[in-house]
């Protein structure tokens, strides 16, 4: 159990930061899905 402190100690923080990272970059490629649905109306109204 101690060596499982230290590991968790050094990876802890880079896994807090990728699991943030990973949240925000989704709310963005919901938007970008979302516009690239909505292209072939936007297409058909030219």
């Amino acid at each position: 159990m101690d060596q499982w402190i230290p590991f968790i100690n050094e990876v802890g923080f880079p896994i807090v930061v990728t699991l943030y990272l990973l949240y925000r970059i989704e709310s963005k490629l919901d938007a970008v899905v979302q516009s690239i649905l909505s292209l072939p109306d936007q297409l058909k109204g030219i």
